[in-house]
């Protein structure tokens, strides 16, 4: 399992600046990040090279912020590597609440990042189809 920050944010001029900055000042790298937002507010989705200081870091800052694990697969970067993952889910009928795609060419390895459900039946459902997990993102 790999873990995610999600951070409640308002939509206003440089909020995503100031806690880039403030993870920054505490030495802590992104290593993904991303915005879902409305006309007010946004959940900042983020991984870093380490979760639990910079829920320390955002928490003391007076940021709303929790911690969500997500199922991290390694799939073979080619035409249709994503699809046999993605036929698991679809036998299963687990439902994908949404995913991260890292392509690692050095390696012709792309890592994807799953948030689901139930994440205990689709973790199961994946070690029975011999799905690669992983818990790297770096």
């Amino acid at each position: 399992m790999v873990k995610q920050l999600s951070v409640f944010i308002e939509n206003r001029p440089g909020r995503l600046y100031k806690i880039t900055q403030l993870l920054s000042q505490h030495n802590i790298d992104l290593v993904m990040l991303s915005i879902a937002d409305t006309k007010e507010f946004g959940i900042l989705r983020i991984i870093t090279s380490d979760i639990e200081k910079s829920f320390r870091v955002l928490k003391e800052a007076g940021y709303t912020v929790s911690i969500t694990e997500m199922i991290g697969v390694e799939v073979p970067d080619r035409p249709g590597g994503l699809a046999e993952v993605l036929a698991v889910f679809d036998r299963c009928g687990i439902s994908i609440e949404y995913l991260y795609s890292f392509a690692r060419t050095s390696d012709k390895i792309a890592i994807i990042l799953f948030r689901v459900e139930d994440s205990q039946s689709a973790l199961e459902k994946l070690m029975e189809a011999k799905v690669k997990l992983t818990d790297r993102v770096l």
